[in-house]
């Protein structure tokens, strides 16, 4: 087996590690990871790294991410999604379009956003759900998030009207809730709101549309190999031989063309290094094809 990125359509009810279990056995190798997890009710974009590919997941977890999802509108839940057991109903029927999309708005590009209780952040070392699964009150402190996007496409009234269902897409940055989205949704609007669906479909240059099922995976595996992720996820520079010798030996060359990290690759189309500009010089942050 090779090293390259798998994009994984996750099923409902799997956890992400569920899927990296299930990857390792159709790849052949224990070397495989994901960058960045849906939660188990989540459907979706997964990426996992596969071998030296696993290198490259530290830079997709910090890519944006687009979901589509559905939010109801007067039920609140433990866990601000559909998972967890619902602690409060109030009645939605008096709320119009027009407060939604003015809550919407609220909620649209740079805010501060308080994480769900119940989510795998860490607390004195300890996940938060484990504390508020043993009966703790977590209070998690607030994060800066952008919200590029977010978009209604349908609302619907149900149970005569006295629930709503709105169907979304969010484009957010890395490290946003999409389900504490909907409780602040719901609390702005003094009717409490969870999350009863969600679909990732875009992790940074990642999408849907190249993901594949576990079940069509199971019977022809394909992953996008390390050079074409690689390329797909930086800015291209093409080596020389000397550079490439340089490189190869974890040596310093010219400064890239931009500041941002940039994939460098061999006269044969190999990918040798990400660099990173430092000064009149471009140093190798990872060194894929070392010298022999």
């Amino acid at each position: 087996m090779g090293s390259g990125l798998v994009i994984v359509d996750k099923p409902q009810g799997w956890t992400s590690h569920d899927v990296v279990g299930r990857t390792r056995r159709l790849a052949g190798t224990r070397k495989v990871g994901h960058a960045g997890t849906l939660d188990p009710m989540a459907t979706g974009v997964l990426v996992l790294g596969i071998n030296k590919a696993t290198r490259l997941l530290t830079y997709i977890v910090g890519a944006h991410k687009t979901y589509t999802a559905t939010i109801r509108l007067g039920e609140s839940t433990i866990t601000d999604d559909a998972e967890g057991e619902i602690v409060q109903t109030r009645i939605a029927a008096a709320l119009t379009e027009e407060a939604i999309h003015a809550g919407i708005a609220k909620l649209t590009g740079d805010i501060e956003q308080v994480p769900s209780s119940v989510s795998a952040i860490k607390v004195n070392g300890e996940r938060a759900y484990a504390r508020v699964r043993a009966g703790e009150e977590v209070k998690l402190a607030a994060r800066s998030v952008t919200i590029r996007r977010f978009e209604v496409h349908d609302i619907r009234r149900e149970r005569g009207g006295k629930i709503l269902d709105i169907d979304v897409t969010v484009e957010c940055t890395s490290g946003t809730y999409i389900r504490a989205l909907a409780r602040d949704l719901g609390e702005d609007l003094a009717v409490g709101g969870h999350l009863t669906a969600l679909r990732r479909t875009e992790v940074g240059p990642y999408t849907l549309d190249k993901a594949r099922t576990l079940e069509q995976l199971a019977k022809d595996f394909e992953y996008l190999p390390l050079e074409d992720a690689a390329d797909a996820l930086f800015t291209r520079r093409d080596l020389t031989e000397k550079e490439r010798s340089e490189l190869s030996f974890g040596r310093r060359i010219s400064s890239n063309e931009t500041d941002e990290v940039t994939a460098a690759f061999a006269p044969d189309g190999t990918l040798v290094a990400l660099l990173k500009n430092k000064g009149a010089e471009a140093k190798p942050e990872l060194v894929f094809a070392t010298a022999s």
